[in-house]
């Protein structure tokens, strides 16, 4: 006897389609991961307001916060960068922490709604669902680049507009979108309600923020707030923006370094939440 099972017709049994098996394991591996990107540009194509809400506090930091700090001059920056086109990198940063940090609550609505259980029976490991979810947050935190790259300009900040830095800051942007995504995976997978899960997301954004070299430069930094800066993988991905996102921008860590830990720090976040994945729907 055929046992019931979702419509065919429906978007989550369309998506659970999507992960099966194919012949190929490396090409299955990819489409399962492109399978669940691609719900995400859907959820964006359906409701575009959601980028011109998140693109308000991009607005904020630098139209406010990096005009008045550029006039005063409080804050020092390397070389001769002024303080707006510093700035810019970390702002670009901080809007993809925002939406990865947050992205768990969005696992959890997906579990109310009986989509992770799809998932999990799915022929996918859980390993291809926890990174096709890290690229779903990449493809948020690209569409905030753009809108942040847009205010930069328009606030005469001198954007590097080479194909090859703009390709590097996509990466750094798919790199720290994943890391924190995954990170905020592993955190709705263990407290799996959404009041907790906001709770803790609120508490950790800032301190990740501002222990970083978003805003001020490490060198300024007392050596207790060094050493948080140089653990946070935050840092490393403003860096590898200001090296490439500005005209006049540097990398303190090099490049090489700064993407090695992003993907570093991806990988291991991932191979927890695909252990934790399944405590979702216990």
């Amino acid at each position: 006897m055929k046992s019931p099972g979702p419509d065919a017709a429906s978007p989550a049994w369309a998506e659970a389609a999507a992960l099966s098996p194919e012949p190929n394991r490396a090409a299955a591996f990819v489409r399962q991961c492109l399978a669940l990107a691609e719900m995400e540009l859907r959820k964006l194509r359906h409701d575009p307001t959601e980028l011109a809400t998140r693109a308000i506090q991009p607005v904020l930091w630098l139209a406010i916060f990096g005009e008045v700090f550029s006039r005063i001059r409080a804050i020092p920056t390397t070389g001769r960068l002024p303080y707006l086109d510093f700035l810019a990198p970390g702002v670009l940063a901080q809007s993809v922490l925002f939406i990865g940090i947050f992205y768990g609550i969005a696992v959890i609505w997906e579990r109310d709604l009986g989509v992770v259980h799809k998932l999990l029976v799915s022929p996918a490991p859980r390993i291809a669902l926890v990174l096709g979810k890290a690229l779903s947050g990449g493809v948020r935190g690209l569409s905030q680049g753009v809108a942040v790259y847009l205010l930069a300009w328009f606030l005469g900040v001198g954007i590097n507009w080479r194909p090859l830095a703009l390709a590097g800051v996509a990466l750094a942007i798919l790199l720290g979108a994943a890391t924190f995504s995954t990170f905020s995976l592993i955190i709705a997978c263990i407290v799996r309600t959404r009041e907790r899960f906001m709770g803790i997301g609120q508490v950790l954004t800032m301190p990740l923020f501002f222990a970083s070299n978003a805003v001020y430069p490490i060198a300024i930094m007392p050596k207790w707030l060094k050493v948080a800066a140089h653990l946070n993988p935050l840092t490393y991905e403003v860096d590898a923006m200001r090296a490439l996102m500005v005209r006049g921008g540097s990398s303190i860590f090099g490049l090489g370094l700064d993407f090695t830990v992003l993907l570093a720090v991806t990988l291991a976040m991932a191979a927890v939440a695909s252990r934790l994945y399944a405590n979702l729907v216990r």
